[in-house]
C-alpha cells in the first residue's frame, strides 16, 4: 500500500506505473489525474480518476467502455484481461461457471454488445454470478444513454475498488 505523501512525490512515470491500469487499458485516465496532484487524500485520488474519465470527450468514453472485457467472455478463458479484472471475475465466481452459467453468459454478453455497442460494465468486486445475472437482465432493456451513463457510473466503481486496494487510507 502506497500512502498519499507518497503518491505525490512520483513522477508521471512513477504514477502510470503504479496506477496506469487502474483504467482497464487506458492509461490516459491515471495520465490526467496525475494532474490533479498534489492530492489531500486517497478519496481525493479516486476523485481525480472519476473526473478524468467523466471531463474526456464521448469518444475516449466510448473507447474506456470498450477496453473491458466481457465478464466470463473470451479474454477471459484466453488469460487476456488485466491482472485486476482475472481477481475480480474470479472473486465473483466467473472462472468457475457451470456449462450452462457460461452459455448464459456468452448469449446475454453477445445481446448487450449487439444492443448497446459495447460490453457490459459491472463492478464484480463483492458480487455473485446471480447478482451479475440479475443486473445484466435488468439493464439490457435500458435506452443507450442511460446505459452508456451507467457503464461509466460502474466504471467509476471499479476506479474505488482498484484504488482503495492500493492506497493506505
Amino acid at each position: 500500500m502506497i500512502t498519499v505523501d507518497e503518491i505525490n512525490a512520483l513522477n508521471l512515470s512513477d504514477f502510470l506505473a503504479a496506477f496506469g491500469d487502474v483504467a482497464e487499458h487506458s492509461p490516459w485516465v491515471a495520465e490526467k489525474a496525475f494532474e490533479k496532484r498534489p492530492f489531500v487524500s486517497r478519496e481525493d485520488v479516486i476523485s481525480a480518476f472519476e473526473r478524468a474519465m467523466l471531463t474526456a470527450g464521448k469518444d475516449k468514453q466510448i473507447a474506456l467502455i470498450r477496453a473491458h472485457p466481457d465478464l466470463a467472455g473470451k479474454a477471459a478463458l484466453a488469460g487476456e484481461m488485466a491482472e485486476d479484472s482475472k481477481k475480480e471475475q474470479a472473486g465473483a465466481g466467473l472462472d468457475t461457471l457451470t456449462k450452462p452459467e457460461f452459455e448464459q453468459f456468452t448469449t446475454l454478453n453477445d445481446r448487450y454488445r449487439h444492443t448497446f455497442g459495447f460490453p457490459f460494465i459491472f463492478a464484480v468486486k463483492g458480487a455473485t454470478k446471480h447478482m451479475i445475472l440479475e443486473a445484466f437482465e435488468a439493464r439490457i432493456g435500458s435506452d443507450p444513454e442511460t446505459e452508456f451513463q451507467t457503464a461509466l457510473s460502474q466504471i467509476a466503481r471499479i476506479f474505488r475498488f482498484r484504488l482503495e486496494d492500493r492506497i493506505q487510507a
